[in-house]
């Protein structure tokens, strides 16, 4: 494991100090950099389409609310898509921790 650890920091020096070097983070496109974002936190994707998906449904209703008022009407479409997304964070980190600490091989 040291050595490995080792083997990082000679090859992590040896590309700073050749400038030829291109990091595959700079020749990556926006579109593969968001697929690889998703990859590594499922959730977040996830978090981000149910915030829009009630954000379309509350512009949706916004003419069939009734009597009830245009403020209340927001409030309630904020609320419910925070709410969405700090659900898919909580259950992105558990999801990480669960990877993290329960489904890791002993060593």
């Amino acid at each position: 494991r040291k050595q490995k650890r080792v083997e990082k920091i000679l090859q992590a020096i040896t590309m700073s100090t050749n400038t030829d070097v291109s990091l595959s983070s700079y020749d990556e496109d926006q579109g593969s950099k968001l697929i690889r974002k998703a990859k590594e936190a499922p959730f977040v994707p996830i978090g981000m389409a149910g915030f829009a998906a009630i954000v379309a449904y509350g512009l949706y209703k916004l003419k069939s609310r009734g009597n009830t008022k245009m403020s209340v009407h927001l409030i309630h479409m904020r609320v419910a898509a925070q709410g969405f997304v700090v659900g898919a964070m909580t259950l992105g980190m558990g999801y990480s921790m669960y990877q993290e600490f329960w489904a890791k091989p002993k060593h």
